[in-house]
Parts: C-alpha cells; structure tokens; sequence
C-alpha cells in the first residue's frame, strides 16, 4: 500500500470515530433534554374512556409493545394518589374506547398527594362562596385569588425570618453556650445573663412587628383553609384545599405561545424556588448555590497546589529517582476511585483537622461538633485533593511546551529563575493550567460518591452563605445537584413521578458545567494569542 493510500486510510478511520463521538454525544444531549422538556411544557391532559365505560384521566407519558398480544399499551400519568395509591396506569390499547381532549381538563399541582387531574365540578372561593364548575371564567379567577394570597403568604414568612434573624442569632449563641463544658463557670454565667438580656430587648424590640406579621400570615391562612377546589378523576372526586394549591393550569385550552411563557416561567421557578415534598416537586436553588460555592472553593484550593506542584517538580527539582517516583504516583493518582478520596477525606478533614479545629477553638460546644463533621469546606478540599493529579499533570504539560530558548534568554539578559518564571513562563504556561481547570471543573461538579461522606446531604436546613453572622458558614452541610440528582431518581418515595425532574436537574448541571469551561476557554484563547505575540 503506498503512503498516499495509508494516509487517506487513517484520515477515513479519524474522521469516522470523530463522527461517531459526536452522534453519541448528540444522542446524550437529546435524551436528556427530550425528557427534561416533560418537566417543564404544559403537555395535553387526555380523557381515555375503555370499552367498559371506566374513565381515566391524565397526562400520555409513553407507549409500549403489550405483552401476549399484537397491540400497544399507553401509560398515563393519573395522579390523584389519594384515590389509587399511584401516579401512573398502564391501558392496553385495544381496549380503550376513545381518546379526546377536552379544554376544560385542569391539571393542579399541589403541596401533598402529588399532581391532581380532572374537571373542576365546583371551586369555593377564599370567602366561602362557591362557583360551578361549568363558569370558567368564575373559577380561574377562584385560582388567580389564592395563587396571590400564596405568595403574600410565603413573602410573609420570608419577612418574618427576616425580622426574627437577630433574634435567632443570640438565641443559638446562647444555647450553645448552655451545653458547653464550661456553662457553670464565673465567667460564662456572667456572658449568659448578658445574652438573656440581649434576647429580652430584641424581644421587646421585634415583638409588635412579628405580631402585625404573625397577624396577617394567619389571617390569610385562615381564607385560604375556606377554600376548596372539587375535581372529577372520572375515579371520584377529588378535594383540593387551597392552602396545598400551588398552580392550576388548562393545558388543552393554552395556544403555543401561552405555553412557551408559561414553560418559561416554570423554568424560572425551577432555579430560584426551594425543594418540597422530599425534593420531587418544586425547584433546586439550595443545590444549585451549593454546587457553584463548592466548585468555587475547589477550584480556590486545587490551581495553587496543582500549579505549585506542577512548577516544583518541572522548574526547581534536581531530576532523579524520587522526583521520577512523584510523577509518577500523580499520575497514578488520577486514576484511583473517588470514593477513596472520599474516605481519605472523612478521616483526614473531617475527623482529622476538624476535629483538631474543635478542641482547639470551639471547646466549649463539645461533645456537639462545629467542623468536626461534614461541611461544604471538607468537601470543597476532598475534591481538590482529587483533581490536584489533573491540574498538575496539565500544567507540567503547559509548562514543558514553553521554549527553552525563552527560559535561556531571559537569563541569559540577567533574569532572576523567579522573575523568568513569573514573566516568562508562567504566563506561557497558562493555557495548560486553564486546560488542567476545565478538566477539574468538569470531573470535580459531578462527583458525587465523595460529597456524601464529607458533606452533602439531601436536605440542608440552611445555605453556607446567608445573612446571619458571621455570614459565611462553611462548616454546614450543603445541597448538591449530583447527588441531589441520585436521590431524585433512585432514592424518592415515587421514583417514576420524579424522573423528569431529575432529567431537568440534569440539564443544569450540565449547562453549569458548560459555562464555567466556556468561560476558562475564552480566557484561554486570551492567553494562548497572547504567548503568540510573545513567540514573535
């Protein structure tokens, strides 16, 4: 075979693996984002009638060959857990009667029993007067009201944890203070009378507004316990109390433009809003803050000591057998499973230095641990000392492809090793270090069997950044969306019912992690012209 043929052979086997790269990943991205979709558009409800009369109405969520037959079988998502116990039925095709879709079918998301679908036979209204089901435009705007009195009700609440946060802060100074080792000395009596003291004026302080607060919230509690909604299932009826009311939405009635503002909007509410219902409805704000701060703290830890490594052992260590022995283990390193950093940093951060921080600074909240047990700090360093092997191996690459001419000149003009290495080579070197982050970045936001040794929890009662002193809490557990991902799909109470969110919460790690690296790259390419005016 001549070369010219060896050539064009190689050239067809590259481009058809780089072809089949991109259709697989392709593939990935459109199976994720077609089921992430179901989470978000406002699909038709359907009223399925079988040939026996039964009713079942719902939302078609997929199809499937039907076993011992020559025909299909649809899944629909029913809801109305109250009545049957499951969010999803399975109907052979053959015995289903007909298939319409009526607009006034509604589709109620509220706080408990999951999704309800029906028709509204009757609303009662927040004053208690009731509506027939027949009036659209009566009960739309029974919805409208107690969608507005839910959220003065939840901004109510916000403000009320506003007001009260001071208080709450002297109130968890001053218990811990009573369960420390040292409650029934001189000194600590002297600093826990103060604290009742504090606590008393802020009281006095605080009282009338959280009253007038307190007041209102109840008020509108109390309207809101007068109304109800009653949905016929075609299984029965359905009450709904308004005070579980969370959207009401006439999918067949919406044209596509209401549907994509309304797709929109959810979108919004998926980012910004809190988890409910042991996370399988609502949004993922507390795991999305979680995971940025902790790729933060990773990456504010992981660049210094890769880059320092990556420096050391290229531009200062005499070669030899031990320098040879560290390449060699840092390479290794990337390839030792994750849950093996997890438990290096369980027992080295958490119980460890930790513990260490506890006796020495917070003595007096033992046997309760501060930074003794799992926080978004520990975490944040496990996963640094897991990419630590990435950024550095890709620095010693950025560094080796730095000319030695470079180096040579410099000194060669009366450099310093540090000044050469600092205005010479390190800013040559920086697309490689870039390269090393993105690839940290990338490994480090979807790691997940870690987090949950040093830190991640299901449910965090608190963000580690907030408004109550000291502001900055890295010692608390946090929320993350790769494990927030996990517990959604395989661990909550209806997995089926939630799988779209988890496909939803896919997608945004997946766009996170996408814009962090699109950002490193154009930095990147920044510096890579840069060093190309420098190399002529």
């Amino acid at each position: 075979m001549r070369d010219s043929e060896r050539g064009f052979a190689g050239l067809m086997v590259t481009g058809l693996a780089t072809l089949l790269v991109l259709v697989l990943l392709l593939m990935l991205l459109w199976v994720v984002a077609a089921n992430a979709v179901v989470w978000f558009w406002p699909t038709a409800i359907s009223e399925v009638r079988l040939a026996d009369g039964a009713v079942f109405i719902g939302q078609l969520v997929g199809r499937e060959p039907a076993e011992g037959t020559h025909g299909d079988r649809i899944r629909l998502k029913v809801g109305n857990r109250e009545l049957t116990g499951r969010d999803f039925v399975w109907i052979d095709q053959g015995l289903v009667g007909s298939v319409s879709h009526p607009d006034d079918l509604v589709r109620v998301v509220r706080t408990k029993y999951g999704d309800a679908y029906g028709r509204v036979t009757e609303a009662v209204a927040l004053d208690g007067t009731a509506v027939k089901g027949s009036d659209a435009t009566a009960v739309a705007a029974v919805f409208d009201e107690a969608e507005a009195a839910q959220r003065r009700l939840r901004m109510l609440e916000r403000q009320q944890e506003r007001v009260r946060r001071p208080l709450t802060s002297v109130e968890h100074r001053l218990h811990r203070l009573r369960r420390s080792r040292q409650a029934l000395e001189p000194a600590a009596q002297e600093s826990i009378v103060k604290l009742e003291a504090r606590q008393r004026r802020l009281e006095d302080q605080l009282e009338p507004e959280l009253e007038t607060l307190a007041a209102e919230a109840a008020a509108i509690r109390e309207r809101l316990s007068a109304g109800e909604i009653v949905l016929d299932s075609g299984s029965g009826p359905v009450v709904v109390p308004m005070h579980q009311l969370v959207e009401a939405v006439w999918p067949n009635d919406l044209n596509m433009v209401r549907k994509t503002l309304l797709a929109a909007t959810r979108c919004v509410h998926f980012l910004v809003d809190e988890p409910r219902s042991a996370n399988t409805e609502g949004g993922i704000y507390p795991a999305l803050f979680g995971t940025v701060l902790m790729v933060l703290l990773m990456s504010l830890a992981v660049m210094p000591l890769g880059v320092v490594a990556a420096v050391y052992l290229d531009e200062y260590a005499t070669p030899g057998p031990l320098v040879r022995l560290v390449r060699r283990a840092i390479n290794n390193l990337a390839g030792v499973p994750s849950i093996v950093f997890g438990m290096f940093g369980l027992a080295f951060f958490v119980y460890g230095l930790g513990g260490a921080a506890d006796r020495a600074f917070f003595a007096d909240d033992l046997p309760a641990p501060t930074f003794g047990t799992g926080g978004i700090l520990w975490a944040s360093l496990t996963l640094a000392v897991l990419t630590i092997p990435v950024v550095a191996v890709a620095t010693r690459e950025g560094l080796q492809a730095v000319p030695r001419g470079w180096r040579e000149g410099s000194r060669a003009l009366g450099a310093t090793r540090w000044q050469t290495l600092r205005t010479i080579v390190l800013p040559a070197a920086a697309p490689g270090m870039l390269t090393g982050f993105i690839l940290a970045v990338g490994r480090a936001a979807g790691e997940v069997a870690p987090l949950m040794l040093t830190g991640a929890v299901k449910l965090a009662h608190g963000l580690p950044i907030d408004g109550e002193a000291p502001f900055v809490h890295l010692q608390r557990k946090f929320m993350h969306l790769g494990f927030h991902i996990y517990d959604v799909s395989m661990q909550s109470p209806d997995v089926e019912a939630a799988k779209p969110m988890a496909f939803a919460a896919t997608v945004v790690l997946l766009g996170l992690v996408v814009a962090i690296n699109l950002t490193a790259i154009f930095i990147r390419r920044r510096l890579h012209s840069v060093s190309h005016v420098l190399e002529e």
